[in-house]
């Protein structure tokens, strides 16, 4: 059975049209009209990844994907009207991973899903994956998991892939762009914008002190790094 992925969206031609190219991509798809049913479906059905519109009735897209990442780490990709700059980034806020704006291309939709899933299959051939402690945080590739001082931190796939290449890189310099590359791909069509994003809901986490940070440090005209220890 191939990964599965739920679609969630009113408009029949999009959701026809999705289905179609992930089906003959050897995805299987289950598919929703409707936000509140989605979250149940989602919850039921433990799908690899979902693509989500934002325009959804009974409950928007935006109010799905905040209870989604409540519960689960699902990589979520939106579907935003290209107008509609605010969606995408209060969906990045949220906790979406990526976002796809109408109208659009089903090869580029199709090319971001197994992008993430790629991502969400680990690296499992790169033998500097071990695990990495650092004052307190540890950080388990292998397991995917996070903690700080003995607590698991409730991260999401993207942000446990930033936190990552960040922390097994300590006093390196990344560009947004460098980082951009490194965790969503070369597939991504976002800006900078989606980096900081994510760093700020990691350093909220972390309970970052933002005038002295304990990890993760912004290097002023170039990106941010790992403090050294």
């Amino acid at each position: 059975m191939g990964q599965r992925v739920l679609v969630v969206d009113d408009e029949a031609a999009i959701v026809e049209l999705v289905s179609y190219n992930l089906t003959r991509e050897g995805f299987d798809v289950l598919v929703s009209a409707d936000g509140a049913q989605a979250v149940q479906m989602a919850r039921r059905e433990s799908p690899d990844l979902v693509i989500l519109d934002v325009m959804l009735p009974s409950m928007s897209g935006l109010d799905v994907c905040r209870q989604l990442r409540r519960e689960t780490e699902i990589p979520i990709i939106l579907l935003t009207a290209r107008k509609d700059e605010m969606d995408r980034v209060l969906g990045l806020e949220l906790g979406a991973d990526d976002y796809v704006t109408k109208p659009f291309s089903p090869r580029e939709l199709v090319a971001r899903v197994k992008a993430i899933l790629r991502r969400s299959r680990g690296r499992e051939d790169d033998a500097s994956d071990h695990q990495i402690n650092r004052t307190g945080l540890t950080v388990d590739p292998d397991r995917r998991e996070a903690s700080l001082d003995g607590k698991t931190l409730h991260l999401t796939f993207t942000e446990f892939e930033l936190l990552h290449i960040l922390a097994k890189n300590p006093g390196r310099a990344f560009t947004r762009d460098d980082l951009l590359m490194r965790v969503w791909g070369q597939d991504f069509f976002g800006d900078a914008r989606t980096v900081d994003v994510h760093v700020r809901h990691l350093r909220e986490k972390l309970m970052e002190d933002l005038q002295t940070p304990r990890f993760i440090e912004t290097v002023r005209g170039v990106g941010y790094r790992f403090r050294e220890s």
